[in-house]
């Protein structure tokens, strides 16, 4: 074992044992945590604005701030953009990740210097949670490769603005950078598909231990490299490639895909970051979900989904939240975002320690007649029928059919495979069970023949790339909905074949 790895090990051990003292004590971290974002904020103008000096508890700081989105908290945000200081954080940010929104067009997201490092810390702490608890570490001496968008920034009244990929590319410590790929030219190529095939180019070669990336974009930079390799395992062109490091979307339904492209089953670890800020890194791989971060910068709340459109739905703090509930989760942070809804939903797999998955997003549902259908639903049945049937597939979202020119309506579900079922009905059968067994809204409307069994609508072979590519979104850190409530995403995949 290298000095590297031993050393690696040793620090491991280390952060390992500061995680535990914060998680076991999850309440009294989170109020710390609270207590000084009110103190480091009260004099900004946000601060001002929402009496902060008067806010002595949650339930005060309830009363103060409403739960706000993008939209609500835009005008602040155009502030600072402008250059203006002591708006929604002391100072000015470091830099604005730029985002895409879904309503908002872009969106620029405050990066401070209290929040950045928390950013850098958690990806790490990530991979040394694995050392820690697999004694593997022999992979640091290897060539590292993190998928990400151009690191390119642009700069106004001080302030940086770029990816949240592409900023985060500028902190790589000087000890991953002998190892870390592509060249930071490779990396700068604006042009996804350029990017992938420069990549290959690159890394074909070399002996690459940790592969990172959201799943749909790791897939296609793997179906580049059996092309130029003529269709060799990637496994067999990556001997000593163990590690997949992911996050943006569920792995699961790319599982299959994977463990047949790699020739083999490797170890995974999933992350939970965003521009908003970097809240949950899977710490074990015995244990389901990741942990929550309670010691990063960021408060905590939680509404129940099922609640959150309701008027003066119940705000729950991290001590009153239960398992297998879907919440919406709601962020203050040391970036000046004050009490604001990202979007994402979670549930909790573990109270001892916090642990959660990401259950969907909030306004990612289908509810066209009351079914109240999330993502980590679909996700499972595509689970369970993946496993019956022995199929591979690419990608795959679903939408209703309100209007279908005959019979009931539906939820269709828009696939691509890999490999194509031998029985397509009872495929669907499968993906249907697992609905109704885990929706009983869906159910219901399937006994009340209010809608009739899901239908199976087959994508073309790279039909989601292409869809992407007209959006202008091929690539980076975008990626597919797991499912909408209206069917522009279906309608234009139909139109794709």
């Amino acid at each position: 074992m290298s000095i590297k790895a031993v050393a690696a090990k040793i620090f491991a051990k280390n952060i390992y044992h500061k995680t535990q003292k914060w998680a076991q004590k999850p309440v009294e971290t989170q109020q710390n945590v609270f207590t000084s974002l009110i103190k480091n904020a009260k004099n900004t103008h946000f601060g001002k604005d929402h009496d902060f000096t008067k806010i002595k508890s949650f339930e005060d700081f309830q009363k103060h701030v409403p739960v706000r989105d993008y939209e609500d908290l835009k005008p602040y945000i155009e502030r600072v953009v402008k250059g203006e200081e002591d708006i929604l954080w002391k100072g000015k940010p470091l830099y604005f990740a730029k985002t895409s929104g879904t309503t908002s067009g872009a969106k620029f997201i405050p990066l401070t210097k209290e929040s950045m490092p928390f950013h850098i810390e958690a990806a790490r702490n990530a991979i040394l949670h694995y050392i820690h608890e697999s004694g593997k570490a022999d992979f640091v001496d290897g060539k590292m490769i993190f998928l990400q968008g151009s690191p390119i920034l642009t700069e106004k009244y001080g302030i940086k603005f770029g990816r949240l990929s592409g900023i985060v590319a500028h902190f790589v410590p000087k000890y991953l950078q002998r190892n870390r790929m592509p060249s930071w030219e490779t990396n700068c190529i604006e042009d996804w598909e350029t990017k992938v095939d420069a990549i290959v180019d690159e890394t074909i070669k070399e002996d690459m231990s940790i592969i990172s990336g959201i799943p749909s974009w790791v897939q296609m930079y793997f179906e580049r490299l059996q092309q130029k390799s003529n269709g060799q395992k990637i496994g067999d062109i990556f001997k000593n490639f163990n590690l997949f490091i992911y996050g943006g979307v569920n792995y699961e339904p790319y599982r299959a895909k994977f463990e047949n492209m790699i020739g083999r089953k490797v170890d995974s670890i999933e992350l939970f970051p965003a521009s908003e800020g970097f809240f949950a890194y899977q710490d074990s791989q015995k244990e389901k979900g990741m942990l929550l971060l309670l010691n990063s910068g960021i408060f905590y709340e939680f509404i129940k989904a099922e609640e959150f459109f309701t008027e003066n739905s119940k705000v729950y703090t991290i001590g009153e939240v239960e398992i297998g509930v879907n919440y919406v989760l709601i962020i203050s942070t040391n970036a000046g975002l004050w009490r604001y809804n990202i979007g994402d939903t979670v549930q909790f797999t573990s109270l001892k320690p916090y642990r959660v998955i990401v259950s969907g997003r909030i306004k990612h549902y289908i509810s066209a007649f009351g079914e109240h259908v999330i993502a980590n639903e679909v996700e499972n049945a595509m689970k369970e029928a993946v496993a019956e049937t022995n199929i591979v597939i690419n990608e795959f979202t679903v939408a209703p059919q309100i209007n279908p020119s005959s019979g009931l309506p539906y939820h269709e579900w828009l696939i691509e495979f890999e490999k194509e079922p031998e029985n397509m009905q009872a495929f669907a059968e499968v993906i249907d069970d697992s609905m109704r067994k885990q929706n009983i809204y869906y159910d219901d409307l399937i006994t009340g023949n209010v809608l009739r069994k899901v239908v199976i609508t087959k994508v073309s072979k790279n039909g989601f790339q292409e869809y992407m590519k007209s959006q202008g979104k091929l690539g980076g850190q975008n990626k597919i909905p797991r499912l909408s409530n209206d069917r522009k995403i279906a309608d234009n995949l139909i139109k794709i074949g």
